[in-house]
């Protein structure tokens, strides 16, 4: 799950009401390549980044990422229905946990990233009207098989942003949404906030 952890390096996850810049990345296909070589550099340049540092992950998450994903938008669709029954608190605690637990999830993932990792952009067919498209990628590592990894891109009022990745065959909300629909069912909506909260104190503190 390498360019799940580089995805939110990257991106991820943004989340927090940043206004995407995107100067010379009008098309999305743009915007995912600039995205993925900033972060592959800025990995390849930091020896913390590489070792799964939480602290120095977060930070380069809201440098490199967060100005081009809605997070939001991710975190809203994970939870799916029970969103809505969300208050305005609880939307905004389970984002930040969330944007958490997956730094936390996919940090280790960062080691395997190597100085002749790149990214190639894949053909991706859509109308040129559209609004909501798969911008498609191969991730090439010095060893091994090429890593598909496909960015879901929905454009706003001030660009493209990024708002779900597929990693191998498996799309990051799907994949939440069911967990999330468990948690929510048996412990509420503050059940989930606590458990993410809670194994994201326990990640700290075992480091």
């Amino acid at each position: 799950m390498v360019w799940l952890a580089v995805w939110l390096l990257g991106t991820a996850l943004a989340f927090a009401g940043v206004q995407v810049r995107a100067q010379g990345t009008g098309s999305p296909e743009a915007l995912v390549k600039k995205v993925t070589d900033e972060v592959l550099t800025a990995i390849k340049a930091d020896a913390s980044v590489q070792s799964g540092n939480p602290q120095r992950l977060l930070q380069l998450v809201d440098e490199k990422v967060l100005p081009y994903v809605d997070f939001e938008k991710t975190t809203r669709l994970a939870a799916g229905r029970y969103w809505r029954q969300a208050t305005p608190e609880q939307q905004k605690a389970l984002i930040k946990e969330f944007r958490t637990t997956l730094v936390r999830t996919y940090s280790g993932a960062v080691s395997s990233v190597k100085q002749q990792t790149t990214v190639e952009l894949r053909p991706s067919h859509y109308p040129p009207e559209a609004t909501d498209v798969v911008v498609r990628t191969l991730i090439k590592q010095p060893a091994g098989d090429p890593i598909p990894v496909d960015y879901r891109m929905e454009k706003e009022a001030q660009g493209w942003k990024i708002y779900d990745v597929n990693v191998l065959g498996v799309w990051l909300i799907e994949n939440y949404r069911n967990q999330f629909s468990q948690q929510i069912s048996q412990n509420g909506i503050d059940g989930l906030i606590k458990s993410l909260a809670d194994r994201n104190r326990q990640f700290e503190s075992a480091r």
